[in-house]
């Protein structure tokens, strides 16, 4: 395998700027790094988010976005025994070894790496990234964009695993959620959608809320039990007929697990509001928007309520096999786009013209 490689990157300028495509190009890892060809690169909201919206990524422009990737490791001076695997690169890799990852803390790593924000990302034909958290898909054909498993997905197709499937898998993992609990999930988007499956995966009887009622009756097909238009009832009402759901079913009436994957101030406190004794309050999504609550309901209910950022590498062998036998659909809510296309496909994802999450392929 090379050591160094050439090619090229999509690049950010300027907030809404035209992306410009970077003449030929060496990359090169170091010791520590990991060459990795890219295969698949999902977009997310967040890429939206700098480059139509002005949030500031860590890095300078110019900056090539993007950190949900999967690819092929051409080189990893010193870790020598990934080269020629397909992986997945975690969207946020911790450090380690600083004080926060030595307590088990690495969503707090001060020193962590996120491509797209803190390096360049992976809409770009390579990237170099840190060699430690790599998660393998050690799959027969993966490297031959062949169908993986029971997943149906080719491991371009895979690349979103790195953040619209690992970020709600931490937080269930957190939460605690176990077979028999009831799962309510706000916001059945993309995080949303993932979330309401990988609970259903454990065994969760799962409620599904939006203001969508094309997306609540899809995610019907897919785990979600019972379902609200949050538009048409008040948290009052949804509460009130929870409880009565639940307890006609045999279902908890306490220790209710609330993952609140919109990322919009009525979705925050909708979640708020449907805090019960021993709930366990996950926020998932995030928005800028201020919310007013009355933090002496924890005390009160003796509830918990929990940030999630991201997800550490070690969490990611799990939601990979979650996908790969099927028991997690992906392939339904994923399409793919050639990389060059990448104008198109931003636009497209700005103004809501898309059905399912773009996965750019060089």
């Amino acid at each position: 395998m090379p050591l160094t490689a050439t090619g090229y990157r999509w690049q950010m300028t300027a907030v809404g700027a035209p992306l410009e495509r970077t003449k030929t190009m060496t990359f090169e890892a170091r010791v520590g790094e990991a060459l990795v060809r890219v295969v698949g690169c999902g977009v997310c909201h967040t890429d939206l988010g700098y480059y139509f919206d002005g949030v500031a990524p860590k890095h300078a422009l110019p900056l090539a976005l993007g950190h949900e990737i999967s690819g092929e490791v051409l080189s990893a001076p010193g870790r020598e025994d990934l080269v020629g695997k397909a992986v997945i690169i975690p969207a946020v890799t911790p450090c380690g070894e600083c004080e926060a990852c030595q307590r088990g803390r690495g969503p707090i790593c001060p020193n962590q790496v996120m491509p797209g924000n803190d390096i360049h990302g992976g809409f770009a034909s390579h990237i170099v990234v840190p060699s430690s958290g790599l998660c393998v898909v050690d799959e027969p054909g993966a490297l031959e964009n062949q169908c993986l498993r029971d997943s149906e997905c080719t491991l371009a197709e895979l690349s979103v695993l790195a953040d619209a499937v690992t970020t709600p898998y931490q937080a269930i993992e957190r939460s605690g959620l176990a077979a028999g609990d009831l799962a309510i999930v706000i916001g059945l988007g993309g995080v949303g959608g993932f979330c309401a499956q990988i609970a259903a995966a454990q065994g969760a009887t799962v409620v599904g809320i939006d203001i969508n009622e094309e997306r609540l009756a899809l995610m019907e097909k897919y785990g979600v039990s019972k379902t609200f238009h949050s538009k048409s009832e008040d948290a009052r009402a949804i509460k009130k007929e929870l409880r009565s759901w639940a307890a006609e079913r045999g279902l908890p009436r306490t220790g209710w697990k609330i993952f609140e994957c919109s990322g919009a101030g009525a979705g925050q406190d909708l979640a708020w509001n449907l805090l019960v004794h021993d709930a366990f309050l996950s926020i998932v999504g995030f928005t800028m928007a201020k919310t007013s609550v009355r933090l002496s309901n924890l005390m009160a209910f003796d509830a918990t309520a929990q940030g999630n950022w991201g997800c550490v590498p070690e969490y990611y062998p799990g939601a990979l096999e979650l996908v790969l036998s099927g028991a997690v659909k992906l392939k339904p809510f994923v399409e793919a786009h050639k990389l060059d296309d990448i104008a198109k496909v931003f636009d497209a994802a700005h103004n809501h013209k898309l059905v399912a999450r773009a996965v750019l392929v060089p």
